[in-house]
Parts: C-alpha cells; sequence; structure tokens
C-alpha cells in the first residue's frame, strides 16, 4: 500500500483511491448548511467510481479534479451514492451515462419526503427513480468490484456505507452515517431520526474498521483516518478558506480561515509580500 503525504491518495492492490475533495466537520453559523462534503474517485482496472458527487458548489471542483487526472465525466461508469442528500447526491446528472448506485430503502424514503422541507433534492430523487441505469442497491450486495453496500441508518433510514475490499486493507467510506471524527469517538450524530439507531450503526462502522489492521476510514465530512492503538489518526491536513470582497475593488481580497494559520492562508501571506 502507498499513501501520498496529503492523504488524498492511496494505491492499494488494484485500486488507485483519490480523495478528490476533502469534507469539512462544521456548520455555518449564519448561512445555513456548508454541505463541504467528501468526494472519492475509484480506479480498478477499466471501472471508475465515485463515491458521493456533491452539490452545485462543488461542481467546477469536480470537473477539475477529474481533467487532472485526465478523465471527463463520461469516463466516469459507476456512481455509489451514500444517501439522497443534495451536497452528496445532486451532481448524479453530470454523469448520466453511469451506472448509479443508491439504497432501495434510501430511495424510498426519500420520494416521500415532503417537498420544500428537508436537504432532500425533490426533483432529482423524482427524476432518478426513473432513470435507466439506476441500481438500488440493498444491505450485502455488491455494488462495484470489491465493494459490498451495509445498510447503516440513523443519519437517513437507507443510508449505505460502502466498504472496499483491497485484498490487504479495506477502505471504509462512511457517507454521513459517521460524518466525523467527534460522531466516531462519541458513536453520536448531529443529525440523526433516532439516537439508537444511529450509534448501532456507529458501532457497526467501527467493526468495518477494525476487522483488519491499516484499514482506513473514510468520512462524509472530515479527512480520512487511520487508527493507531485504537484511536483514529488523520491522514493528510484540512483544508477550508474563503475568499471575501471586503475592500473597493475586485483586486482586494481577504483570506478568511476556517482553521488557525492554514496552508491557504500562508500561501496568500507569501503570495502578497
Amino acid at each position: 500500500m502507498s499513501i501520498d503525504s496529503d492523504g488524498r491518495s492511496f494505491h492499494i492492490g488494484d485500486y488507485q483511491i483519490d480523495i478528490i475533495v476533502h469534507g469539512f466537520p462544521g456548520k455555518s453559523v449564519c448561512h445555513g448548511s456548508l454541505g463541504f462534503s467528501t468526494i472519492a474517485l475509484i480506479r480498478h482496472g477499466d471501472r471508475i467510481a465515485l463515491v458521493d458527487v456533491g452539490s452545485f458548489g462543488q461542481r467546477a471542483l469536480l470537473l477539475e479534479q477529474l481533467a487532472q487526472r485526465g478523465l471527463r465525466p463520461g469516463d466516469v461508469t459507476d456512481l455509489l451514492l451514500t444517501h439522497s442528500h443534495h451536497d452528496h447526491a445532486i451532481n448524479w446528472t453530470m454523469f448520466p451515462d453511469a451506472n448509479i448506485v443508491i439504497g432501495q430503502t434510501e430511495l424510498n424514503w426519500s420520494l416521500q419526503q415532503p417537498w420544500g422541507v428537508t436537504p432532500v433534492p425533490e426533483l432529482y430523487v423524482r427524476e432518478l427513480r426513473q432513470w435507466p441505469t439506476l441500481c438500488a442497491a440493498n444491505d450485502g450486495d455488491e455494488v462495484f468490484p470489491g465493494i459490498t453496500a451495509h445498510m447503516t441508518p440513523g443519519h437517513t433510514p437507507g443510508c449505505l456505507v460502502f466498504v472496499l475490499d483491497c485484498g490487504a486493507q479495506d477502505i471504509v467510506f462512511t457517507g454521513d452515517a459517521c460524518k466525523n471524527r467527534a460522531e466516531l469517538l462519541s458513536r453520536a450524530a448531529n443529525m440523526t431520526y433516532d439516537a439508537a439507531i444511529t450509534r448501532a450503526s456507529i458501532d457497526a462502522i467501527w467493526s468495518f474498521w477494525s476487522r483488519r489492521p491499516g484499514n482506513i476510514l473514510v468520512p462524509g465530512h472530515d479527512l480520512p483516518m487511520v487508527q493507531a492503538g485504537g484511536t483514529p489518526r488523520y491522514l493528510g491536513q484540512r483544508e477550508a478558506a474563503i475568499h471575501a470582497w471586503y475592500g473597493e475593488d475586485l483586486n482586494e481580497t481577504t483570506v478568511i480561515s476556517l482553521l488557525p494559520d492554514s496552508p491557504a492562508v500562508r500561501a496568500e501571506r507569501a503570495a502578497a509580500e
């Protein structure tokens, strides 16, 4: 197994995995949900999969990250959606020819949600229901070579965790069944319809993650992690910052970091010197 120093790329056996968007474990105070979710790319032979596809704000970034790897949307053969919320699923329309996997329970639930109330993108799931390449998955289904779907309700009734068996190690993609390190350690979630059900799902995630040494966990809104003595250890470095126009012309910008002493702020300072 090889892992890049930035914690974004893993080469394990016949699989190349790239975390093309790192999720962020935070909420906006004044402007609604951030929705900064993880997007992962998996390449295996002639198959190319994305685990979750982000929301509108990530479209240009997603295209850019694919292009950096010599890929276009038409090259992606499979989409694996952990659940139906807009920040994870809405960009399925960028990949109309791909096999699109979502949990059968999740799809049924999302179609029944009242319009204009929840994070479910109503018109997008209605269209997805009749899409010709839709693959509605159930617990235990193999949804991509080496990847098994596991029901982990709590955040939504039909959340799926995807476990990739790379041979020597597994990679566990948790989506929002366990969004970040704090949820992983506390076995509680910020957004759940039932705390006990969420705890049972996070317990299951720990079981998937712990069954082999060196397994990697990729949460829906945080950095990838490995275990060190039973304690989660991050791979890579978190980054999150905002450019703001507080001045009197567009050339004057302020970088607002969501982290102390972040690489983006240091780079901005260096460029200004």
